[in-house]
């Protein structure tokens, strides 16, 4: 009976949307079966063995190519990108809740990094960092481009969340004698808290992975983009491979811890505050 119900595009969107989980996952997992392959194993199939020791050679000194630290790197500008990204993203988001002089020109001017090329903001900043006579290094020219990258999508995210935000709680609060700080800390950031984790996964994703913002504004130590990129031409066992399996476990443990977080908030906004923060 299920079955005869069912609307005559069921099957076939079924088998497409099937396809695109082979077609977006296959390449991954393949990439992961590789990466266990023995110590006498190859680029390809079929597996030569099965082992760890691609992973074991992961951090350890390579012919070619330095993975822990370009991989260290990353995780530091990320980190980095991610909490500037928070911050400045809140503020403006504050900001633009009243009305301000030139608040439309500003708003436009953050979005054109949306819309140029981004092998040419790397391009502008390597040159502004030639002209001045600065050496481009990842944690200054490379943290700046990766910026101007993550800041528009987190100040369009604070935009949509302020948006819908109900002005009812603040007025609440204020009646109860509450002040300024006491509003903002008691009762918007815990209302909006769950976005603003969500805007610094979203910023540290766009600068973990970036590559074309980065190419030449890193100067002479790789993120881990640039090392694998540089590596593909070079490498020739599976410990990249191990490196692709480890980076990706990397990503979904971080999302699945975002995710406990969001959930533990949201649980904890249920319950009733103390009476000490209930009377503001």
């Amino acid at each position: 009976m299920r079955i005869s119900n069912r609307k005559p595009g069921f099957f076939p969107l079924t088998i497409i949307f099937c396809l695109f989980i082979v077609f977006l996952y296959g390449p991954t997992l393949t990439i992961a079966i590789l990466s266990f392959q023995g110590p006498d194993g190859g680029l390809t199939f079929p597996l030569n063995g099965l082992s760890l020791h691609w992973f074991k050679a992961l951090f350890e000194k390579q012919q070619v190519g330095d993975f822990g630290g370009s991989l260290m790197r990353s995780l530091l500008l990320g980190f980095a990108v991610m909490i500037c990204t928070v911050l400045f993203s809140l503020l403006a988001g504050l900001a633009y809740r009243r009305a301000f002089k030139g608040s439309t020109v500003l708003f436009y001017l953050t979005l054109v990094s949306l819309i140029l090329p981004s092998i040419l903001i790397s391009l502008g900043i390597g040159i502004m960092f030639d002209r001045l006579g600065l050496s481009p290094h990842w944690y200054s020219s490379a943290f700046g481009a990766h910026l101007t990258w993550s800041l528009p999508f987190g100040l369009l995210i604070m935009f949509a969340v302020f948006n819908r935000f109900n002005k009812a709680y603040e007025a609440a609060a204020v009646d109860m004698g509450a002040t300024s700080w006491q509003t903002f800390r008691l009762v918007v950031l815990p209302l909006i808290l769950p976005s603003l984790i969500g805007v610094g996964l979203f910023g540290f994703t766009l600068s973990y992975d970036e590559f074309a913002r980065t190419i030449m504004t890193a100067g002479s130590f790789n993120t881990l983009p640039l090392e694998i990129y540089g590596m593909t031409t070079n490498v020739t066992t599976p410990v990249l491979y191990a490196l692709g399996t480890f980076t990706t476990v990397f990503s979904f443990i971080l999302i699945v811890l975002t995710l406990v977080i969001i959930t533990a908030i949201k649980r904890r906004q249920k319950k009733p505050l103390p009476s000490s923060e209930a009377h503001v």
